[in-house]
């Protein structure tokens, strides 16, 4: 009874294997039939080919590497930066009694963080998202249209999306008094670098000629922020720790989060491919490296408007969504997978995330909500 089962069984697995050695060879001729064209040549032709193999083959392992090493990952890096033992809000003047001292201001911590999430993006880790051989993609596919190599891209687009954010309310809201008064030139300056595509590399088509790549304007940013928080300290800039700034600040940080969970949604809703669905991973990594960034600016947010927070005694719900965006950020599955809410085999992780992002969005507007009475 057992003989015709393991007859079956052993066919089957034939079968099988005879189709996984099809693929396999069809998969490999090409670069077989080149090794044989490669091999028939001369010198003369040989070494230019071998050279130019030699250099891809570096380019290749360099793009590898980059795309896998995350260097300076930590998702409780906020913790380094001791802001719960500030006790001056920015750009308020430092108590000095000494009898002519010079006079000083309270740093902006909001400008520090975001000037290091952006060294963080383009110096302490190459910026995969204007390099050539993610620009090529996988034989014409865009990266962010496979499962590989798009982890890193999109988590660093996640977190420069809220540079983005925080340098344009930099500029409209927090470094200026009121609507009415200059806009600050260094502010200015970072926000118009960081707002500069992110995809640009050295030469492009459209126009023809040579280009500055993005992290080159990225990092002019980092520079003007520091700039500008210099002459912060210095009592020779302006940062309006007003408590309707901080209402349109919170504001726009929830709206941007908020994007991000329709992003989610409607990923999670429209496709069940579980741990086959190629975009699952990016959208997911995007929406980690957004939370990742503004844990950290909700943090220098509360250095930032101390006397305001502590006035409207708001410790205590600060300091909950505080912890809500760091335990999102516990969430590291090393595969992502998108599959049915119902289902049992494949998990979910978009939908899990999406969770955290309302989560974290909706304790937002209560901290705006209690603010605002």
């Amino acid at each position: 009874m057992l003989d015709p089962i393991v007859a079956f069984f052993t066919r089957v697995f034939e079968w099988i294997g005879r189709g996984i050695g099809i693929v396999v060879a069809w998969i490999l001729w090409p670069f077989l039939a080149a090794s044989r064209w490669y091999a028939r040549r001369g010198w003369l032709l040989k070494g230019p080919i071998g050279i130019g193999l030699l250099i891809l083959v570096g380019l290749y392992g360099y793009f590898f590497w980059q795309t896998q090493r995350w260097t300076g990952f930590d998702p409780d890096y906020v913790a380094a930066y001791g802001f719960d033992t500030r006790n001056l809000s920015a750009g308020k003047e430092a108590p000095d009694g000494r009898v002519g001292a010079e006079k000083t201001c309270g740093r902006s911590a909001l400008t520090d963080l975001t000037a290091d999430l952006i060294d963080f993006n383009v110096n302490e880790n190459a910026w995969i998202s204007s390099m050539l051989l993610y620009k090529l993609g996988l034989f014409g596919i865009d990266w962010d249209h496979t499962p590989f190599m798009d982890n890193k891209a999109s988590f660093q687009r996640g977190i420069h999306q809220a540079v983005r954010r925080v340098s344009i309310e930099l500029v409209d809201t927090l470094g200026r008094v009121r609507g009415t008064s200059q806009i600050d030139q260094n502010l200015q300056d970072a926000r118009g670098a960081v707002t500069f595509d992110e995809e640009t590399w050295y030469f492009g088509i459209n126009p023809f000629g040579p280009k500055t790549p993005s992290p080159s304007f990225y990092r002019s940013a980092i520079k003007d922020l520091q700039v500008f928080n210099d002459r912060l300290e210095a009592c020779n800039a302006i940062f309006d720790t007003r408590a309707d700034n901080l209402i349109t600040f919170l504001d726009r940080i929830a709206s941007d989060i908020g994007s991000t969970s329709d992003l989610l949604r409607a990923r999670s809703e429209e496709y069940n491919l579980g741990w086959f669905d190629p975009r699952a991973d990016d959208r997911f990594w995007f929406a980690y490296g957004q939370l990742y960034a503004y844990y950290g600016v909700l943090n220098a947010t509360r250095a930032d408007f101390d006397d305001v927070i502590v006035s409207r005694s708001l410790a205590p719900l600060w300091s909950r969504t505080e912890q809500q965006f760091r335990a999102a950020l516990n969430i590291q599955p090393l595969v992502i997978s998108n599959g049915n809410e119902a289902g049992w085999i494949m998990p979910t992780h978009l939908a899990t995330m999406g969770f955290y992002v309302l989560r974290v969005r909706s304790n937002l507007v209560e901290l705006r909500s209690v603010l605002d009475r």
